[in-house]
């Protein structure tokens, strides 16, 4: 494997103008699978090969060091990400190849058994990874650089991503979970809560504004916990105060929020600052007591109800999306039929629907009762068209509306794309004399519907 290594990393001189070799910029691909949370992380990793002489480049195009960023959610995660390493090791047979991320994480041994594969890394020390390849590539010896997860003990702080588009960011305040719901690996994955230090997120935010951008995203493993290891009076709802007074950020957007953790400092945070976007991820995962019970989760449906009225209430027309797994071990039609009337009754702006999947390593996955996949793919189903009539019917009370839209995306032919405050996304035509730009702020009335 030694040598397979060195034959995989030519010079970097590549090429000749007249009599001497121009030196080739070296390029690095990233292949990134699973959550939003490691498509931040590798854009972040991105940005510290470009500050160190490297091209960013795609999947399809020569690359002299391959990263995989791999996703252990599912045991179907598990196996996308072999065959994805597989299938990067066969197209760039001459790159150094790292594979990173939760699988690595939690199985490094089954990654380095793949042929062609020279350094794994979990979740842990990204920001060494070329400090790893340079060593690596002096031992000439495939190497498992990941460490038990349970003793990280601090946030790790990877570089500020800059990217030309200056529409939407994402800032990462904080890593890890300690809940351990019964059907997910994540905990094992990414360890305890860390949480990153307020006066590193505030600078990153304020240097993401002077850069130019106009909404930003926090985001975390699980976001709501921020503040537990820091001491201090710090927590979820005073960052995001600090935050959205960061002079010149148009949106302060927040991703996953668990229901138990909107305490009344946060909802008077999000209900009385401009800045911050009235459009909040609440998982429910399923509407049905006695389901949320064997899945651990520390509410009932009538406290997850009482927090959607509340939200409502004070601030009408809030977007509130969740999650809701179905065919959870032991769910019963009649579980299913709760779960059902649920989502109906909650007014969500969208639902993402999950069959559930055996987890190994999970409490869920050795229980007795599993549910088998035909009746999950018909519950599925049904809870789709659920979710699709509550997404309609949120989005016509906005039409005739004016509303702000910040453009993300233009055509070539001029059609322009982007969300609201509350996330409907809207689609502009073309407009006469002057093309739509990405990052730019318009307002514009909704004119008609079209759900998916």
């Amino acid at each position: 494997m030694a040598d397979s290594i060195q034959q995989r990393n030519p010079s970097s001189l590549a090429g000749c103008s007249g009599d001497h070799l121009e030196p080739r910029a070296l390029g690095v691909c990233f292949v990134t699978l699973g959550c939003k949370v490691n498509q931040t992380e590798s854009e972040a990793l991105g940005q510290l090969f470009r500050n160190n002489g490297y091209h960013v480049v795609s999947s399809t195009e020569k690359a002299d060091v391959v990263v995989v960023n791999t996703c252990t959610v599912t045991n179907t995660g598990d196996a996308k990400s072999r065959q994805t390493i597989r299938r990067m090791v066969k197209a760039h047979p001459d790159a150094f190849v790292v594979v990173m991320g939760c699988y690595a994480q939690t199985a490094p041994g089954e990654i380095l058994d793949i042929e062609g594969v020279d350094l794994v890394l979990g979740t842990q020390d990204r920001g060494r990874i070329l400090e790893l390849i340079a060593q690596v590539k002096q031992e000439q010896q495939p190497k498992n650089s990941v460490h038990a997860i349970w003793d990280a003990k601090a946030f790790e702080e990877l570089p500020l991503i800059e990217e030309e588009s200056r529409t939407r960011a994402t800032l990462k305040i904080q890593e890890g979970c300690n809940k351990f719901c019964t059907y997910c690996i994540i905990p094992y994955a990414r360890g305890p809560v860390r949480s990153r230090i307020p006066e590193n997120a505030v600078t990153e935010a304020e240097k993401l504004v002077a850069a130019g951008y106009k909404e930003i995203v926090l985001t975390g493993i699980h976001t709501g916990s921020y503040g537990e290891d820091l001491g201090e009076n710090w927590d979820l709802a005073r960052l995001v105060k600090v935050l959205a007074q960061v002079k010149g950020l148009h949106r302060l957007r927040l991703s996953s929020i668990e229901p138990m953790e909107f305490t009344p400092e946060l909802i008077d945070v999000i209900i009385n600052h401009p800045t911050v976007c009235p459009h909040l991820h609440i998982p429910l995962q399923c509407g049905s007591d006695a389901i949320l019970t064997r899945m651990k989760r520390p509410y009932a449906v009538k406290e997850f109800k009482e927090l959607i009225l509340r939200l409502n209430a004070l601030l009408p027309g809030i977007a509130i999306t969740t999650d809701v797994i179905v065919g959870f071990p032991g769910e019963t039609e009649q579980n299913f039929r709760e779960s059902l009337e649920t989502v109906r009754s909650c007014g969500f702006s969208g639902v993402h629907v999950f069959p559930y999947s055996k987890r190994k390593g999970t409490p869920a996955a050795k229980y007795p009762d599993q549910i088998p996949n035909k009746i999950k793919e018909q519950r599925v189903k049904d809870l789709m068209q659920v979710a699709r009539k509550s997404q309609e019917d949120y989005v016509r009370r906005f039409i005739g509306q004016t509303v702000e839209v910040l453009i993300e995306r233009v055509s070539p032919e001029g059609v322009a794309a982007g969300h609201t405050r509350n996330y409907i996304q809207v689609h502009l035509p073309p407009r006469e004399g002057k093309t739509w730009t990405n990052g730019e702020l318009v307002n514009c009335v909704l004119e008609e519907s079209f759900v998916n």
